[in-house]
């Protein structure tokens, strides 16, 4: 039997027009919008998460939007209970919803489940750690690209923990990260369909470019320094704060801190895009 509930996902690279899609979209159907941006979760992180503006907000509700503290310990198999819950919800009100986000992993939880993974021995996890603080991120992204080069191509290298957490399934299992990847999809009681936007990847990059400056006019650097007791919080190793850190730290000049906000907002686009070959996508020209 063909389920009558449709989820609407929606994802792309940042910057790419996702949010006002997803808003049309919502009107269209007269339906409800669960975020799937991971960096959209946490309240304290409005500016540089680039969270919709309060008018996009009020037109339609918006779900998992700035509902949690950077404080809490939050992961995608929380979301995932947390979202197939809502969604369960919101479906005996609605026969459309829209899912929209940046967050290829977070979608694929929601729309296939999390994936089974082998135990991890304690002794390796701790020698991985060891090292890993002993040589640094560049050491475990080098070691994550020649174990399992197609997991490197579409991850947050940022994202240290998913890297151990790879590194650590390589090592356990002897197989490749990807070679776990929805093994056992789960049936969900409703049909996905996938939208993204196209758009030629040098106007995607001026649009990276142009909204960071208009961050950095929002404030986004006050944003950063009411943070900065908090920089070690694994949800603020990300783009846009770890730079900003650099800069109130001394060690880089803040011209260098925003070149290098740009920059590592283009590479975690081009890794989103990459992330979009895993699905049978249905294009919408850009405007």
């Amino acid at each position: 039997m063909k389920n009558t509930k449709k989820l609407l996902v929606i994802y792309g690279p940042t910057a790419v027009g996702k949010t006002n899609l997803a808003i049309q979209l919502a009107l269209q159907h007269k339906t409800e919008i669960i975020s799937a941006d991971s960096r959209q979760f946490f309240k304290e992180m409005k500016i540089g998460t680039a969270v919709p503006e309060q008018k996009e907000l009020d037109a339609i509700n918006h779900h998992f939007i700035q509902h949690k503290s950077i404080r809490e310990n939050y992961n995608v198999g929380l979301f995932e209970k947390e979202a197939i819950s809502k969604i369960e919800e919101l479906f005996k009100h609605h026969k459309t919803l829209i899912m929209v986000g940046g967050s290829g992993l977070y979608i694929d939880a929601v729309c296939k489940g999390l994936d089974i993974f082998p135990n991890i021995e304690e002794n390796l996890r701790k020698e991985l750690r060891q090292k890993f603080e002993e040589y640094g991120l560049q050491w475990l992204q080098d070691e994550v690209k020649k174990i399992d080069p197609n997991f490197y191509a579409i991850s947050d290298l940022n994202n240290y923990q998913r890297l151990l957490r790879c590194l650590e399934v390589c090592k356990q299992s002897g197989q490749t990260f990807s070679s776990f990847k929805n093994k056992q999809n789960k049936t969900r009681p409703f049909e996905v369909e996938y939208i993204s936007i196209k758009m030629d990847r040098e106007k995607l990059y001026k649009r990276i470019n142009d909204r960071v400056d208009i961050m950095m006019e929002k404030g986004l650097l006050k944003e950063v320094e009411s943070l900065i007791k908090f920089k070690d919080l694994n949800a603020l190793k990300t783009v846009g704060y770890s730079e900003l850190f650099q800069y109130l730290n001394k060690d880089i000049s803040m011209d260098r801190a925003v070149k290098l906000i740009k920059q590592n907002s283009r590479r975690y686009a081009k890794r989103q895009i990459t992330w979009l070959k895993r699905y049978p996508i249905k294009w919408i020209e850009s405007q």
